[in-house]
C-alpha cells in the first residue's frame, strides 16, 4: 500500500491488538475455545480457592442481574450437599459462562474469569500470544525515534498483558508504556480517547490510533486523534468509502517516521 507518513505533531503510537498486532483467528480459535473447552477441568481444579469463589460469586451476580434474559442460566448458592450438588453447581457455572460466550458478552464477570484461565494456560505454555512478525521491529523503530506506544483493547489489562508476556516472540512487555482497557471507555466513544490523551500527558493529536475496526477509528478521529486503519489476514473486509477515506496499512513497516531520518 505504500509508505504512510506520519504527522510531525504523533508522539505516541496506540495500538489495538485483534486484527492489528494479533491475527483475529488467535482470538477466535484459540484463546475463546480454550475457554469452552478446559472451563469444567479448570472449576474442578481450583473450586476452593478464594480466587476462584470470587469468580464464581461474581458469576452468580452476573445471572441474577441477567435472569430475565432470553436463556440466561442461574447460578444457584452452595448449600454443602455434597459432591453431587457441587457437580450440579459446577455444570451451572459452566452452562452460563458458554451461554455468555455464545452472545459474545463483555461482562466483568466473564471477563475476570476468562483472564484467570488464560493465566494458567500461558503460564504452563498450553497458550502462546500470537503477534504478527512485522510488529516487534517497527515497535522497536518507533521507540528509538522517541515515539511511545500504548495499548487500547476491549480485552482486559491483564489479558493484554498475559498475551505480550507470553507471546510468540517471547516477552515484550518492555516495548509497551502503558495499558488501556475499556474501563477507560468504550473504543467507540470519541471521550474515551480524550481520556487516554489525558492519561499519558498530551493532547488528542499527538496521538496515531492503529485498529481494524473503522467505528473505532471515527470516534478517535472525532476526538482530534490522528487514525489509520490496519488490513490484515481473517479482517471484515471495509466498504469502498471506508477504503477511500481512511488511511490504510497492511504493515507495521509501511509507517514512514519523518523524525527517524
Amino acid at each position: 500500500m505504500g509508505l504512510l507518513p506520519v504527522p510531525a505533531e504523533v508522539r505516541a503510537i496506540l495500538l489495538d491488538i485483534e486484527g492489528t498486532t494479533t491475527p483475529i483467528a488467535f482470538v477466535q480459535e484459540t484463546l475463546f475455545p480454550y475457554i469452552k473447552d478446559n472451563v469444567k477441568e479448570y472449576l474442578r481444579a481450583h473450586w476452593e480457592e478464594e480466587e476462584c469463589q470470587r469468580d464464581v460469586r461474581l458469576l452468580r451476580k452476573q445471572a441474577q442481574e441477567d435472569s430475565s434474559l432470553d436463556g440466561a442460566v442461574p447460578i444457584p448458592l452452595e448449600s454443602g450437599g455434597g459432591e453431587e450438588e457441587l457437580e450440579q453447581l459446577i455444570q451451572a457455572v459452566v452452562d452460563n459462562v458458554h451461554w455468555q460466550m455464545s452472545l459474545d458478552r463483555k461482562t466483568t464477570a466473564l471477563k475476570q474469569l476468562q483472564g484467570h484461565m488464560w493465566r494458567a494456560a500461558y503460564a504452563t505454555g498450553h497458550i502462546k500470544g500470537e503477534i504478527f512478525e512485522d510488529v516487534v521491529p517497527a515497535i522497536r523503530k518507533w521507540r528509538e525515534a522517541g515515539m511511545k506506544i500504548y495499548i487500547y483493547s476491549s480485552g482486559s489489562v491483564e489479558a493484554q498483558k498475559l498475551l505480550f508476556g507470553y507471546s510468540t516472540e517471547g516477552d515484550i512487555l518492555e516495548l509497551f508504556d502503558g495499558h488501556f482497557d475499556t474501563k477507560i471507555g468504550p473504543k467507540v466513544e470519541s471521550e474515551s480517547y480524550r481520556r487516554i490523551a489525558t492519561s499519558i500527558g498530551c493532547a488528542t493529536n499527538n496521538i496515531l490510533f492503529l485498529t481494524d475496526v473503522p467505528r473505532e477509528a471515527n470516534a478517535a478521529e472525532e476526538a482530534e486523534t490522528h487514525v489509520a486503519v490496519v488490513i490484515r489476514p481473517g479482517n471484515a473486509g471495509l466498504t469502498d468509502d471506508e477504503k477511500s477515506y481512511y488511511s490504510l496499512i497492511s504493515s507495521f513497516t509501511e509507517l514512514f517516521l519523518p523524525s527517524s531520518t
